[in-house]
Protein backbone atom coordinates (compact mmCIF):
# COMPACT_ATOMS: atom_id res chain seq x y z
CA UNK A 1 0.00 0.00 0.00
CA UNK A 2 1.38 3.41 -0.95
CA UNK A 3 1.75 5.61 2.14
CA UNK A 4 1.55 9.11 0.65
CA UNK A 5 -0.97 11.87 1.28
CA UNK A 6 -3.25 13.82 -1.03
CA UNK A 7 -0.61 16.54 -0.74
CA UNK A 8 1.66 14.61 -3.08
CA UNK A 9 -1.16 14.34 -5.60
CA UNK A 10 -1.94 18.05 -5.22
CA UNK A 11 1.71 18.98 -5.69
CA UNK A 12 1.93 16.77 -8.76
CA UNK A 13 -1.11 18.46 -10.26
CA UNK A 14 0.53 21.79 -9.50
CA UNK A 15 3.75 20.72 -11.20
CA UNK A 16 1.73 19.61 -14.23
CA UNK A 17 -0.19 22.88 -14.59
CA UNK A 18 0.33 25.48 -17.30
CA UNK A 19 1.97 27.77 -14.73
CA UNK A 20 4.80 25.33 -14.15
CA UNK A 21 7.45 27.74 -15.38
CA UNK A 22 6.68 30.12 -12.53
CA UNK A 23 7.21 27.50 -9.83
CA UNK A 24 10.51 28.21 -8.05
CA UNK A 25 12.42 25.23 -6.70
CA UNK A 26 15.27 27.30 -5.31
CA UNK A 27 16.13 30.81 -4.25
CA UNK A 28 17.36 33.21 -6.96
CA UNK A 29 21.02 32.78 -7.83
CA UNK A 30 23.63 35.44 -6.99
CA UNK A 31 23.65 36.49 -10.63
CA UNK A 32 19.84 36.79 -10.68
CA UNK A 33 19.94 38.95 -7.56
CA UNK A 34 22.57 41.16 -9.18
CA UNK A 35 20.29 41.54 -12.20
CA UNK A 36 17.44 42.63 -9.93
CA UNK A 37 19.70 45.27 -8.36
CA UNK A 38 20.81 46.39 -11.81
CA UNK A 39 17.21 46.82 -12.93
CA UNK A 40 16.44 48.92 -9.86
CA UNK A 41 19.43 51.14 -10.72
CA UNK A 42 18.27 51.52 -14.30
CA UNK A 43 21.07 49.37 -15.77
CA UNK A 44 20.57 46.62 -18.32
CA UNK A 45 21.92 43.13 -17.47
CA UNK A 46 24.83 42.08 -19.65
CA UNK A 47 24.53 39.36 -22.28
CA UNK A 48 26.57 37.07 -20.02
CA UNK A 49 24.19 37.76 -17.14
CA UNK A 50 21.17 36.98 -19.30
CA UNK A 51 22.75 33.72 -20.51
CA UNK A 52 23.57 32.73 -16.91
CA UNK A 53 19.98 33.45 -15.85
CA UNK A 54 18.65 31.37 -18.76
CA UNK A 55 20.91 28.48 -17.77
CA UNK A 56 19.59 28.71 -14.20
CA UNK A 57 15.98 28.59 -15.47
CA UNK A 58 16.78 25.50 -17.55
CA UNK A 59 18.37 23.88 -14.49
CA UNK A 60 15.29 24.65 -12.40
CA UNK A 61 13.03 23.22 -15.10
CA UNK A 62 15.15 20.03 -15.15
CA UNK A 63 14.84 19.71 -11.36
CA UNK A 64 11.10 20.31 -11.66
CA UNK A 65 10.69 17.47 -14.16
CA UNK A 66 12.79 15.16 -11.98
CA UNK A 67 10.58 15.93 -8.98
CA UNK A 68 7.46 15.23 -11.04
CA UNK A 69 8.94 11.91 -12.14
CA UNK A 70 9.60 10.99 -8.50
CA UNK A 71 5.99 11.71 -7.56
CA UNK A 72 4.70 9.73 -10.54
CA UNK A 73 6.79 6.79 -9.39
CA UNK A 74 5.39 7.01 -5.87
CA UNK A 75 1.79 7.27 -7.04
CA UNK A 76 1.75 5.02 -10.09
CA UNK A 77 4.62 2.59 -9.68
CA UNK A 78 8.02 2.34 -11.33
CA UNK A 79 6.59 1.99 -14.83
CA UNK A 80 4.89 5.41 -14.65
CA UNK A 81 1.63 3.85 -15.81
CA UNK A 82 -1.52 6.02 -15.85
CA UNK A 83 -3.42 3.19 -14.17
CA UNK A 84 -4.69 4.20 -10.73
CA UNK A 85 -3.08 2.40 -7.80
CA UNK A 86 -5.74 -0.09 -6.72
CA UNK A 87 -4.38 -0.33 -3.17
CA UNK A 88 -4.98 3.35 -2.60
CA UNK A 89 -3.15 6.07 -0.76
CA UNK A 90 -3.16 6.04 3.05
CA UNK A 91 -4.42 9.39 4.27
CA UNK A 92 -2.24 10.77 7.10
CA UNK A 93 -5.14 12.63 8.74
CA UNK A 94 -8.52 11.11 7.85
CA UNK A 95 -9.70 7.85 9.38
CA UNK A 96 -12.84 5.77 9.92
CA UNK A 97 -15.15 7.88 12.15
CA UNK A 98 -16.30 4.89 14.19
CA UNK A 99 -13.30 2.57 14.48
CA UNK A 100 -10.57 5.22 13.97
CA UNK A 101 -8.82 2.82 11.59
CA UNK A 102 -6.68 4.30 8.82
CA UNK A 103 -8.36 5.05 5.52
CA UNK A 104 -6.91 4.34 2.10
CA UNK A 105 -8.09 6.44 -0.84
CA UNK A 106 -8.50 5.42 -4.47
CA UNK A 107 -9.24 8.05 -7.12
CA UNK A 108 -11.23 7.14 -10.20
CA UNK A 109 -12.30 9.11 -13.24
CA UNK A 110 -11.44 9.96 -16.82
CA UNK A 111 -9.85 13.23 -15.71
CA UNK A 112 -7.20 11.67 -13.48
CA UNK A 113 -4.38 12.80 -15.78
CA UNK A 114 -1.45 13.16 -13.43
CA UNK A 115 1.11 14.22 -15.99
CA UNK A 116 -1.01 16.22 -18.42
CA UNK A 117 -1.41 19.93 -19.02
CA UNK A 118 -5.22 19.75 -18.76
CA UNK A 119 -5.44 18.17 -15.33
CA UNK A 120 -7.85 20.24 -13.20
CA UNK A 121 -8.78 17.75 -10.49
CA UNK A 122 -12.46 17.84 -11.48
CA UNK A 123 -14.81 14.95 -12.13
CA UNK A 124 -12.86 12.59 -9.88
CA UNK A 125 -14.62 10.16 -7.54
CA UNK A 126 -12.96 8.81 -4.42
CA UNK A 127 -13.31 5.49 -2.65
CA UNK A 128 -12.28 5.80 1.00
CA UNK A 129 -11.86 2.41 2.63
CA UNK A 130 -11.01 1.27 6.15
CA UNK A 131 -10.83 -2.39 7.22
CA UNK A 132 -14.39 -1.98 8.55
CA UNK A 133 -16.23 0.43 6.24
CA UNK A 134 -16.24 2.05 2.83
CA UNK A 135 -17.02 5.71 2.17
CA UNK A 136 -17.22 7.82 -0.97
CA UNK A 137 -16.53 11.30 -2.22
CA UNK A 138 -16.02 13.52 -5.23
CA UNK A 139 -13.66 16.32 -6.17
CA UNK A 140 -16.73 18.24 -7.35
CA UNK A 141 -18.49 18.03 -3.97
CA UNK A 142 -16.97 16.61 -0.78
CA UNK A 143 -15.72 13.49 0.99
CA UNK A 144 -18.61 11.80 2.79
CA UNK A 145 -17.28 10.38 6.05
CA UNK A 146 -20.68 10.57 7.71
CA UNK A 147 -22.56 7.76 5.98
CA UNK A 148 -20.85 4.51 4.92
CA UNK A 149 -21.56 3.11 1.48
CA UNK A 150 -24.18 0.36 1.67
CA UNK A 151 -22.34 -2.61 0.20
CA UNK A 152 -25.55 -4.67 0.22
CA UNK A 153 -27.47 -2.21 -1.99
CA UNK A 154 -28.38 -3.61 -5.40
CA UNK A 155 -26.56 -0.80 -7.15
CA UNK A 156 -25.35 2.73 -6.69
CA UNK A 157 -28.75 4.12 -7.61
CA UNK A 158 -30.38 2.31 -4.67
CA UNK A 159 -27.78 3.75 -2.31
CA UNK A 160 -28.14 7.26 -3.76
CA UNK A 161 -31.95 7.08 -3.55
CA UNK A 162 -31.83 6.03 0.09
CA UNK A 163 -29.46 8.88 0.95
CA UNK A 164 -31.73 11.30 -0.87
CA UNK A 165 -34.76 10.13 1.15
CA UNK A 166 -32.82 10.51 4.39
CA UNK A 167 -31.80 14.06 3.53
CA UNK A 168 -35.27 15.05 2.34
CA UNK A 169 -36.90 13.66 5.47
CA UNK A 170 -34.63 15.68 7.75
CA UNK A 171 -35.11 18.87 5.77
CA UNK A 172 -38.91 18.52 5.80
CA UNK A 173 -39.18 17.10 9.33
CA UNK A 174 -40.59 20.29 10.91
CA UNK A 175 -43.53 20.09 8.50
CA UNK A 176 -44.19 16.36 9.01
CA UNK A 177 -46.71 15.42 11.75
CA UNK A 178 -45.15 13.21 14.48
CA UNK A 179 -47.46 10.28 13.68
CA UNK A 180 -46.29 10.29 10.07
CA UNK A 181 -42.69 10.38 11.18
CA UNK A 182 -43.34 7.10 12.99
CA UNK A 183 -44.62 5.59 9.75
CA UNK A 184 -41.43 6.68 8.00
CA UNK A 185 -39.40 5.06 10.76
CA UNK A 186 -41.19 1.75 10.25
CA UNK A 187 -40.42 2.07 6.53
CA UNK A 188 -36.71 2.20 7.35
CA UNK A 189 -36.25 5.95 6.94
CA UNK A 190 -34.53 7.82 9.76
CA UNK A 191 -37.24 9.97 11.35
CA UNK A 192 -35.03 11.58 14.03
CA UNK A 193 -34.91 15.35 13.83
CA UNK A 194 -32.67 17.44 16.05
CA UNK A 195 -33.40 21.14 15.42
CA UNK A 196 -29.98 22.55 16.32
CA UNK A 197 -28.32 20.12 13.92
CA UNK A 198 -30.79 19.49 11.12
CA UNK A 199 -31.97 23.07 10.60
CA UNK A 200 -28.73 23.65 8.71
CA UNK A 201 -29.30 20.77 6.31
CA UNK A 202 -31.90 22.89 4.51
CA UNK A 203 -30.76 24.35 1.15
CA UNK A 204 -32.66 27.55 1.98
CA UNK A 205 -30.45 28.08 5.05
CA UNK A 206 -27.23 27.40 3.15
CA UNK A 207 -28.42 29.86 0.49
CA UNK A 208 -29.10 32.56 3.08
CA UNK A 209 -26.05 31.97 5.27
CA UNK A 210 -23.68 34.44 3.60
CA UNK A 211 -26.52 36.56 2.25
CA UNK A 212 -27.37 38.20 5.55
CA UNK A 213 -27.73 35.37 8.08
CA UNK A 214 -24.10 35.32 9.29
CA UNK A 215 -23.79 39.09 9.09
CA UNK A 216 -26.67 39.36 11.55
CA UNK A 217 -24.47 37.89 14.29
CA UNK A 218 -22.92 41.34 14.71
CA UNK A 219 -25.84 42.28 16.95
CA UNK A 220 -24.58 39.73 19.49
CA UNK A 221 -21.06 41.13 19.39
CA UNK A 222 -19.44 38.90 16.76
CA UNK A 223 -16.44 40.74 15.27
CA UNK A 224 -17.18 39.90 11.63
CA UNK A 225 -15.53 37.29 9.44
CA UNK A 226 -12.41 39.27 8.56
CA UNK A 227 -11.62 40.22 12.14
CA UNK A 228 -12.38 36.73 13.50
CA UNK A 229 -10.09 35.25 10.86
CA UNK A 230 -7.24 37.52 12.01
CA UNK A 231 -7.90 36.61 15.66
CA UNK A 232 -7.84 32.88 14.84
CA UNK A 233 -4.71 32.96 12.67
CA UNK A 234 -2.84 35.03 15.26
CA UNK A 235 -3.69 32.45 17.91
CA UNK A 236 -2.74 29.58 15.59
CA UNK A 237 0.56 31.14 14.46
CA UNK A 238 2.88 29.52 17.06
CA UNK A 239 1.70 26.00 16.21
CA UNK A 240 0.65 26.28 12.55
CA UNK A 241 3.50 28.23 11.00
CA UNK A 242 5.06 25.40 8.96
CA UNK A 243 3.97 24.66 5.41
CA UNK A 244 2.91 21.18 6.56
CA UNK A 245 0.46 22.37 9.20
CA UNK A 246 -3.06 20.88 9.22
CA UNK A 247 -5.87 23.34 9.98
CA UNK A 248 -9.50 22.25 10.42
CA UNK A 249 -12.51 24.55 10.01
CA UNK A 250 -15.19 22.64 11.94
CA UNK A 251 -18.86 23.30 11.15
CA UNK A 252 -17.59 25.32 8.23
CA UNK A 253 -21.08 25.98 6.78
CA UNK A 254 -20.62 27.64 3.37
CA UNK A 255 -16.85 27.86 3.76
CA UNK A 256 -16.75 31.46 4.98
CA UNK A 257 -13.56 30.80 6.96
CA UNK A 258 -12.42 27.72 5.03
CA UNK A 259 -11.80 29.90 1.99
CA UNK A 260 -9.81 32.38 4.06
CA UNK A 261 -7.63 29.71 5.66
CA UNK A 262 -6.96 28.12 2.26
CA UNK A 263 -6.32 31.38 0.39
CA UNK A 264 -3.71 32.29 3.00
CA UNK A 265 -1.73 29.53 1.27
CA UNK A 266 0.70 28.96 4.13
CA UNK A 267 -0.78 25.78 5.63
CA UNK A 268 -0.11 22.31 4.30
CA UNK A 269 -3.74 21.26 4.43
CA UNK A 270 -7.07 22.88 5.22
CA UNK A 271 -10.14 20.73 5.90
CA UNK A 272 -13.57 22.36 5.81
CA UNK A 273 -15.95 20.09 7.73
CA UNK A 274 -19.71 20.12 8.24
CA UNK A 275 -22.63 17.79 8.94
CA UNK A 276 -24.83 19.37 6.26
CA UNK A 277 -24.42 18.33 2.63
CA UNK A 278 -26.36 21.46 1.61
CA UNK A 279 -23.79 23.65 3.35
CA UNK A 280 -20.88 21.74 1.82
CA UNK A 281 -22.42 21.95 -1.65
CA UNK A 282 -22.68 25.73 -1.31
CA UNK A 283 -19.15 25.82 0.11
CA UNK A 284 -17.84 23.98 -2.95
CA UNK A 285 -19.65 26.39 -5.29
CA UNK A 286 -18.11 29.38 -3.54
CA UNK A 287 -14.66 27.78 -3.45
CA UNK A 288 -14.80 27.15 -7.19
CA UNK A 289 -15.55 30.84 -7.75
CA UNK A 290 -12.93 32.22 -5.34
CA UNK A 291 -9.93 33.79 -7.08
CA UNK A 292 -7.66 33.33 -4.06
CA UNK A 293 -8.28 29.58 -4.04
CA UNK A 294 -7.33 29.25 -7.70
CA UNK A 295 -3.92 30.79 -7.00
CA UNK A 296 -2.97 28.39 -4.18
CA UNK A 297 0.43 26.72 -4.50
CA UNK A 298 1.04 25.33 -1.02
CA UNK A 299 -2.28 24.42 0.58
CA UNK A 300 -4.34 21.32 -0.11
CA UNK A 301 -8.05 21.99 0.46
CA UNK A 302 -10.63 19.27 1.19
CA UNK A 303 -14.30 19.42 2.20
CA UNK A 304 -15.50 16.64 4.50
CA UNK A 305 -18.99 15.68 5.64
CA UNK A 306 -18.86 14.40 9.22
CA UNK A 307 -20.35 14.36 12.69
CA UNK A 308 -18.36 16.47 15.16
CA UNK A 309 -19.17 13.87 17.82
CA UNK A 310 -17.28 11.24 15.76
CA UNK A 311 -14.52 13.15 13.99
CA UNK A 312 -12.92 10.98 11.28
CA UNK A 313 -9.37 12.09 12.00
CA UNK A 314 -6.49 10.25 13.63
CA UNK A 315 -5.26 10.98 17.14
CA UNK A 316 -2.92 13.98 17.27
CA UNK A 317 -3.14 14.74 13.55
CA UNK A 318 -4.37 18.38 13.63
CA UNK A 319 -2.32 21.47 14.46
CA UNK A 320 -5.20 23.93 14.83
CA UNK A 321 -8.99 23.76 14.80
CA UNK A 322 -11.46 26.61 14.30
CA UNK A 323 -15.19 26.51 15.03
CA UNK A 324 -16.90 29.80 14.24
CA UNK A 325 -20.42 30.33 15.60
CA UNK A 326 -20.84 26.58 15.88
CA UNK A 327 -20.81 25.06 19.37
CA UNK A 328 -24.38 26.11 20.16
CA UNK A 329 -25.46 23.84 17.27
CA UNK A 330 -23.73 20.66 18.51
CA UNK A 331 -26.19 18.20 20.13
CA UNK A 332 -23.59 16.22 22.10
CA UNK A 333 -21.12 18.77 23.44
CA UNK A 334 -19.07 16.37 25.55
CA UNK A 335 -18.54 14.04 22.61
CA UNK A 336 -17.60 16.95 20.35
CA UNK A 337 -15.10 18.60 22.69
CA UNK A 338 -13.47 15.31 23.66
CA UNK A 339 -13.07 14.48 19.96
CA UNK A 340 -11.53 17.88 19.25
CA UNK A 341 -9.09 17.35 22.11
CA UNK A 342 -8.24 13.88 20.76
CA UNK A 343 -7.42 14.97 17.20
CA UNK A 344 -5.27 17.96 18.22
CA UNK A 345 -1.53 17.45 18.41
CA UNK A 346 0.15 18.09 21.77
CA UNK A 347 0.28 21.88 21.94
CA UNK A 348 -2.42 22.11 19.25
CA UNK A 349 -4.87 24.99 19.52
CA UNK A 350 -8.64 25.36 19.45
CA UNK A 351 -10.26 28.72 18.61
CA UNK A 352 -14.04 29.07 18.69
CA UNK A 353 -16.85 31.61 18.87
CA UNK A 354 -20.36 30.95 20.11
CA UNK A 355 -23.39 32.60 21.73
CA UNK A 356 -24.36 33.06 25.34
CA UNK A 357 -27.96 31.97 25.98
CA UNK A 358 -29.09 35.57 26.52
CA UNK A 359 -29.04 36.01 22.76
CA UNK A 360 -31.74 33.33 22.45
CA UNK A 361 -33.92 34.73 25.25
CA UNK A 362 -37.08 34.69 23.14
CA UNK A 363 -36.61 31.02 22.26
CA UNK A 364 -35.66 30.16 25.83
CA UNK A 365 -39.02 31.34 27.20
CA UNK A 366 -40.53 28.25 25.59
CA UNK A 367 -38.06 25.90 27.28
CA UNK A 368 -36.79 25.11 30.76
CA UNK A 369 -34.05 22.94 32.25
CA UNK A 370 -36.18 19.83 31.76
CA UNK A 371 -36.45 20.30 27.98
CA UNK A 372 -34.53 17.50 26.21
CA UNK A 373 -31.47 18.58 24.22
CA UNK A 374 -32.97 16.97 21.13
CA UNK A 375 -35.85 19.48 21.25
CA UNK A 376 -33.81 22.66 21.80
CA UNK A 377 -33.18 25.01 18.90
CA UNK A 378 -29.71 25.82 20.30
CA UNK A 379 -27.49 24.94 23.26
CA UNK A 380 -27.91 27.26 26.26
CA UNK A 381 -24.57 28.55 27.50
CA UNK A 382 -25.56 30.60 30.52
CA UNK A 383 -22.04 31.83 31.30
CA UNK A 384 -18.39 31.53 30.35
CA UNK A 385 -17.96 29.33 33.44
CA UNK A 386 -20.32 26.80 31.86
CA UNK A 387 -18.19 26.72 28.72
CA UNK A 388 -14.88 26.51 30.57
CA UNK A 389 -16.15 23.61 32.66
CA UNK A 390 -17.14 21.84 29.44
CA UNK A 391 -13.63 22.27 28.00
CA UNK A 392 -11.80 21.20 31.16
CA UNK A 393 -13.82 18.05 31.82
CA UNK A 394 -13.07 16.91 28.28
CA UNK A 395 -9.30 17.22 28.50
CA UNK A 396 -8.23 20.85 28.19
CA UNK A 397 -6.07 22.35 30.93
CA UNK A 398 -7.77 25.16 32.82
CA UNK A 399 -4.55 27.18 32.78
CA UNK A 400 -4.33 26.92 29.00
CA UNK A 401 -7.96 27.89 28.37
CA UNK A 402 -9.25 31.46 28.14
CA UNK A 403 -12.66 32.91 27.34
CA UNK A 404 -13.72 36.48 26.66
CA UNK A 405 -17.07 38.07 25.92
CA UNK A 406 -17.46 40.51 23.04
CA UNK A 407 -20.51 42.74 22.93
CA UNK A 408 -23.75 41.40 24.37
CA UNK A 409 -23.40 37.66 23.85
CA UNK A 410 -20.40 36.57 21.75
CA UNK A 411 -17.93 34.29 23.53
CA UNK A 412 -14.40 33.82 22.13
CA UNK A 413 -12.67 30.62 23.22
CA UNK A 414 -8.95 29.89 23.08
CA UNK A 415 -7.75 26.52 24.33
CA UNK A 416 -4.44 24.70 23.98
CA UNK A 417 -3.93 20.96 24.33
Amino acid sequence: MVRISYSALSLLLLLSSSNVSSFQLSAPSLQQRNNIVAKKNGDQPSLTSRLDATATDVDNEKKLQERKKELLTLLLGSEGSSKNNENGIVDPVLCDPVTKEQISVVARGNNVVLGGQESNNKGITFELTSPSNKYSGSSDTFLNLLTPVDEDANDNNDNDNNNFLQRATRQLAPLIPPQLRSVLSVAGIDDSYIPMRDLFTSPSVSFAYERGWRQGFASAGFPGADREFVMATEYFAPVASSDGAVVVDMSCATGLFTRRFAAKDTYGRVLGCDYSDAMLTEARRRINNADGIKKMKTTQLDLVQLDVGQIPMSDGSVDALHAGAAMHCWPDLDAAISEIYRVLKPGGRYFATTFLSTYFSVLNTQNDDSTPISQLAFQNFKSTDTLKELLVRNGFDSDKTSLEVLGAACVVIRAEK
